[in-house]
């Protein structure tokens, strides 16, 4: 209701007694009419239109030509008809998604299929050009063709031009934060979709193709290609030859500028806002780049670091199949192939991170699984998730393949602004192999206000039987020894680290990234040094529209035992560094 219609309707409330049964009428009559033009004028700046002109081959006006408008989402229809000069006026829409078609005798139908109303905004169609009728209906042709309709989504993008689209469906609480600026919406848990969060997205490429030819089967299909180039630079007080940054990541070329990944993803998202039927999803992830030295699982595509140690190489990241059943509990989802590992704050996956280069604590955990994982949302406080899988990084049918079971717990609370996730991640033996970590992780998300939140992870590790790097037991390929105890040929290896990022966001495209940790690499099993580091890095990002992204960074770290950086020469390294990514 409006102040207006509000004042009104206290005004007649109290004043009602004092007016004569005669007048009543008309004053009753008065105030309608007051109050409904009041509310007409509030209820039309929530409502938005689509204007155009219809024209032939030749730049004619065609007039007596039929425009519908159909929303999307409930097939609701408005129609207009093309004047004299051709023009076309749909006013007074409700925002949403439509598809627009024109229709005339002696012309061939066209189709826009995805329009996207917003309240207090005209959607201009310009031309819309239809074509002698005998070989069918014409869907989109008056966008050009592909290339030109990409290029005007960047434009668009970038300078600001792409209309405000309603916020998305969601169930339970809100998301806590936007994305951009921040690289995600939702506290982040891996080996599941986001159960009732909307995880469907239209990158760049995708609005190009929903747009053109075919584009409602695109939309039907549910299917999203997308993906980003991340190019990097590093400059840094290490400068021997390799990988001498190392340990740290993923910038491990010093004094280089690499592509750190180039991506595709082909994917369809599981519906997990609905309620009413279960829904399935796929998604293929491929990656080329530098950073595939991090996400390689022995088995998979891994002769290349394992065998050749390229800088450069490719790996298929993700690749797997989810079940979203809503009928279970509040929503539960059941994954099935290679999956990103459940815990962390980090990911893979450039833009799912809030700066370039990694944390000391992610780089040496595990980063994918092959297996089966269920996620269920019991209510909007607690979520369980059980898994089976091969263990951490190693693919089912290699050598190194153990039975490993997952258990984590989440429970949300302040309305998702705080956010406690424990988990399990690799309960089996862990013995020697490769990667066979024992992992078991806590990570705290909490929202101060609407520009501040820090997140803070810990997590102890191990391996048992690991043999010393002193001693005759053969290392495996790719697998490190320990620094054991004079005399013991194998020996237990743990490791620890805490790790905190504060987050400040400055406006709607630019964040500012504090982090800092503690890792103590006990045996010295994880980055080769019996060690304890510290590591401390100030990030800035700033987006051009949604599809640019820079990530300038600064970070100091420490070794506090032995020289572990520049290949074993430094104790210290300061490295100032950035990307770009490009989406598409």
């Amino acid at each position: 209701m409006t102040i207006l219609s509000s004042l009104i309707g206290f005004y007649t409330h109290v004043t009602v007694a004092l007016i004569p049964a005669k007048s009543l009428l008309l004053v009753s009559f008065a105030l309608s009419l007051a109050g409904g033009a009041a509310l007409a004028q509030t209820d039309s700046t929530a409502l938005g239109g689509i204007a155009g002109i219809i024209r032939d081959q030749a730049k004619n006006p065609i007039a007596g030509a039929t425009i519908t408008a159909t929303k999307l989402d409930d097939n609701t229809t408005r129609t207009a008809t093309s004047g004299a000069d051709g023009t076309y006026a749909l006013h007074d829409v409700l925002p949403g998604r439509y598809s627009v078609m024109a229709q005339i005798a002696g012309y061939q139908e066209f189709t826009v299929s995805s329009v996207m109303v917003v309240a207090g905004q005209t959607v201009d169609m310009a031309d819309i050009t239809l074509v002698p009728a005998g070989t069918g209906a014409v869907t989109n042709a008056a966008h050009g063709g592909f290339w030109k309709r990409l290029a005007q989504v960047y434009a668009d993008d970038w300078h600001d031009r792409t209309p405000d689209v309603p916020a998305p469906k969601f169930r339970g609480y809100e998301a806590p934060e936007s994305n951009p600026p921040f690289p995600f919406t939702v506290w982040p848990y891996g080996g599941s979709p986001m159960i009732g969060q909307s995880n469907a997205i239209q990158p760049p490429l995708m609005t190009a193709l929903y747009n053109g030819p075919h584009g409602e089967a695109w939309q039907a299909s549910k299917i999203e290609l997308y993906g980003w180039l991340d190019p990097g630079f590093n400059v840094s007080s290490s400068n021997r030859p390799g990988f001498s940054n190392a340990p740290a990541a993923y910038y491990v070329v010093p004094n280089s500028i690499q592509l750190d990944q180039a991506t595709l993803y082909i994917e369809r998202p599981v519906d997990t806002v609905q309620t009413d039927h279960i829904d399935w999803g796929f998604r293929v992830t491929a990656l080329y780049g530098e950073d595939y030295r991090f996400t390689t699982s022995k088995g998979v595509f891994s002769n290349q670091l394992l065998g050749k140690n390229y800088t450069e190489g490719f790996d298929l990241v993700m690749a797997y199949f989810d079940l979203y059943v809503p009928q279970v509990a509040d929503g539960m989802n059941i994954r099935i192939g290679r999956y990103v590992s459940l815990p962390d704050i980090e990911a893979q996956l450039a833009p799912n991170n809030y700066t370039f280069s990694h944390s000391l604590t992610y780089t040496y955990d595990c980063y994918t699984q092959e297996g089966i994982n269920v996620t269920t949302k019991l209510n909007d406080h607690w979520m369980v998730q059980t898994g089976f899988s091969a263990g951490c990084d190693a693919a089912i049918w290699t050598k190194d393949a153990r039975a490993t079971g997952t258990v984590c717990v989440n429970y949300a609370w302040r309305e998702y602004k705080d956010d406690i996730y424990a988990c399990a991640n690799s309960i089996n033996s862990n013995k020697y192999a490769y990667n066979n970590l024992g992992a078991y992780y806590l990570t705290w998300y909490h929202k101060i206000n609407s520009k501040w939140h820090f997140d803070t992870e810990s997590w102890y590790q191990y391996e048992r039987n690991v043999p010393s790097i002193f001693g005759s037991v053969p290392v495996e390929n790719g697998a490190n020894g320990a620094w054991c105890a004079a005399g013991e040929q194998t020996c237990f290896a743990p490791e620890w680290s805490v790790l905190n990022y504060v987050e400040r966001q400055f406006g709607k495209k630019d964040t500012l990234s504090i982090r800092n940790e503690y890792f103590d690499d006990i045996k010295g099993q994880r980055t080769g040094y019996k060690d304890r580091y510290t590591e401390h890095s100030l990030s800035w990002n700033h987006w051009v529209g949604s599809s640019l992204l820079f990530r300038p960074e600064v970070r100091f770290e420490r070794a506090y035992n032995n020289p572990a950086y520049d290949n074993g020469t430094k104790k210290n390294q300061v490295i100032v560094a950035g990307d770009v990514i490009f989406f598409y």
